[in-house]
């Protein structure tokens, strides 16, 4: 069995799921309570968040804990929409492939009279700085630019454009689940003003995540209640995910360079190797990309169809965003990068990480191969390719 969709979830690793056990056993206490086991878990939350703060380099009380990464998107967008309404200022700028977490969060508050503007990702999946700030206006409340794409891994360049929105005071928020403990990340150096983040990307548990706000930014509550997280969010903190989550997130910060260094060399030769089949092509800059994402379209096939036969031999990947999986619609983030509809449902997301081993990269690429060439044989669309009825794209 090869998992092959970590950019879906992780498994947890066991130092993450010792540490959740135990706590759940032991450190049962509520937070908010001032008798001695309710301390100890206060005690266990604060570490935790300074444990997370450090990773970024942020000050610990930036730091705020959520359910996940879409609760965190929703959260940031949505304080710095009350804020910029207040000075008169309700239009954001996004990019055309965000996670839905962002986009349907700025659907709604179009609705509510903002307008947005979604920046193009061109062919690579790339952001043209230069463009972001040709689009930022004086009534321009916020950015909001993921830092590494959920679904073809193309890394942004943040620092970029958290410089261009810092010069022109306007709030930079970033949606940072697939990057964070994959890639090196600083608040203060990338000049990122918010930022959101799920432990499950990272070897930790599902249901934890958090928000960066740097200091000085107010907060709109979406969870009313308790005074937990400095009255930001409500709810009795979920001490062992969280503490799980922080541990997790240190132990890939600390591992983060030796794992990438061979992580890159198997994306790479996943790219060679599934390049390789005719009239396919990779989805996204070959090089500015996460280290272990790889992802294809490969003309004439449906992607669904290959995932269900690529279970059959063991491989298990994904067509997309895990979060749309239940769709039958293409892919907004292959849309967006130009790939036509036929093209964007023959796709394939491989997410790797530092267990996968050679031997793992050389059997996807030869059942890819051969998925592929099975499919192909009985697809009308791939003999009207090859007869000349319809034109090749790729």
């Amino acid at each position: 069995m090869i998992y092959a969709d970590n950019a879906a979830t992780t498994k947890m690793s066991d130092a993450a799921y010792n540490r959740m056990t135990e706590l759940m056993r032991d450190t049962y206490g509520n937070p908010s309570s001032l008798y001695s086991v309710g301390q100890k878990a206060k005690e266990v939350l604060e570490e935790a968040r300074e444990d997370v703060a450090s990773v970024i380099n942020a000050n610990p009380r930036e730091i705020y804990f959520t359910s996940g990464g879409s609760e965190a998107d929703n959260q940031a967008i949505r304080s710095a929409a009350v804020l910029g309404a207040k000075k008169g200022k309700k239009h954001i700028i996004s990019t055309a492939f965000e996670h839905h977490a962002v986009l349907h969060t700025l659907r709604a508050l179009e609705k509510e009279g903002f307008e947005v503007t979604l920046l193009d990702v061109h062919e690579d999946g790339l952001v043209r700085p230069n463009e972001l700030k040709e689009a930022i206006r004086d009534d321009t409340a916020l950015v909001t630019v993921m830092y590494a794409n959920n679904e073809i891994g193309t890394v942004q360049p943040i620092r970029e454009i958290g410089k261009i929105c810092r010069d022109k005071g306007v709030l930079f928020h970033t949606d940072a689940v697939q990057a964070i403990g994959h890639i090196p990340i600083d608040v203060e150096a990338d000049n990122i003003d918010m930022l959101s983040a799920s432990g499950h990307k990272f070897k930790g548990p599902k249901g934890a995540g958090f928000l960066y706000v740097k200091k000085g930014i107010r907060l709109t509550n979406l969870i009313e209640g308790g005074a937990q997280e400095r009255g930001k969010r409500a709810g009795t903190e979920n001490v062992p995910a969280i503490s799980a989550m922080a541990l997790a997130l240190k132990d890939a910060v600390a591992n983060m360079d030796s794992n990438a260094k061979s992580i890159v060399k198997k994306r790479d030769r996943l790219i060679q190797g599934l390049g390789e089949i005719e009239h396919s092509a990779l989805n996204g800059d070959a090089s500015l990309r996460l280290p272990g994402n790889v992802n294809y379209c490969f003309e004439g096939i449906e992607g669904e169809s290959l995932l269900l036969l690529l279970d059959d031999k063991g491989i298990m990947a994904s067509s997309g965003s895990a979060c749309t999986s239940g769709s039958l619609d293409p892919s907004h983030v292959l849309l967006a990068i130009g790939r036509v509809h036929d093209v964007a449902h023959g796709s394939l997301r491989l997410s790797i990480n530092e267990e996968t081993s050679d031997e793992d990269v050389e059997y996807i690429i030869k059942s890819v191969k051969e998925v592929v060439e099975y499919l192909r044989g009985f697809s009308p669309i791939w003999r009207d390719l090859q007869s000349g009825k319809k034109a090749f794209i790729l």
